[in-house]
């Protein structure tokens, strides 16, 4: 299409801006106009120009600024007007990102778009929390899940976690009681040690561990809000480091 911006579907990591590729760092100190989800930190939308037009399409559990359906039109009509649109996401856009349909949708209709990648929320989270996610003597096998989806209870996870494998599962403190019972069910023993990784690469970061069958007592007592992440597998207590002392220090 002649005269159309292009739209570009930016990971903006996990909340730390230092941990921005250049190529996005580029691309938002030059945005003319930014679409952003609600996990996107502050501190990387501080990184556009002050005049900068900024469109906020946060989601929410049940409740969604605009339909994904309508996030997709607002991209291809305001690249259509000739402006180039920086569609930020939290993470990385093609790790439950719907940076794939975002994709489709300009191309459908003709709009160019350009995909940067971004450090994923599990990588992010896990290098913050020293976790492997692999390791040669405890994990080969690692697999990411959504917890917070339809029709969780009838989904086939078997395989995806025990040993020598490491699941993680994204959206899943709502539904930590669904999940703990769930991974049990399937066979995972109730030791199997996890982490919860919540705000990661952020000074309020928490890492909290325990056994999979005290993941709904943990979250609850510990009141854990999103965005965080459940880390299921063996690797996640091959570590002693307190992160979450180290980080309420240096937040102090």
């Amino acid at each position: 299409m002649e005269n159309a911006g292009t739209v570009y579907l930016v990971g903006a990591g996990p909340g730390d801006p230092d941990l921005l590729t250049l190529r996005a760092a580029r691309l938002i100190e030059r945005a003319g106009i930014v679409v952003h989800d609600g996990l996107v930190d502050p501190a990387v939308l501080a990184l556009a120009p002050r005049d900068a037009e900024f469109v906020s399409v946060a989601k929410r559990r049940a409740h969604h600024t605009l339909p994904q359906e309508d996030i997709c039109a607002l991209l291809v009509r305001e690249a259509r007007k000739g402006r180039d649109v920086v569609r930020l996401k939290g993470g990385d856009p093609l790790i439950f990102g719907r940076g794939g349909e975002e994709a489709e949708a300009c191309r459908a209709a003709g709009v160019p778009v350009e995909i940067v990648p971004g450090v994923s929320a599990a990588n992010g989270a896990a290098a913050a929390a020293q976790i492997a996610l692999t390791h040669r003597d405890a994990a080969s096998v690692v697999s990411f899940v959504a917890g917070q989806c339809k029709g969780l209870s009838e989904q086939d996870w078997a395989g995806l976690a025990g040993t020598g494998r490491t699941l993680v599962i994204y959206m899943g403190v709502k539904t930590a009681p669904q999940i703990a019972e769930k991974l049990m069910a399937d066979g995972l023993a109730p030791d199997m040690p996890l982490a919860v990784i919540e705000n990661a690469c952020r000074a309020d970061m928490r890492v909290l561990r325990g056994p999979l069958a005290a993941l709904p007592d943990l979250v609850e007592r510990e009141q854990v809000r999103s965005p965080a992440l459940i880390v299921i597998g063996e690797t996640t207590a091959r570590t002693d480091v307190q992160v979450a002392t180290l980080a309420a220090e240096a937040a102090a």
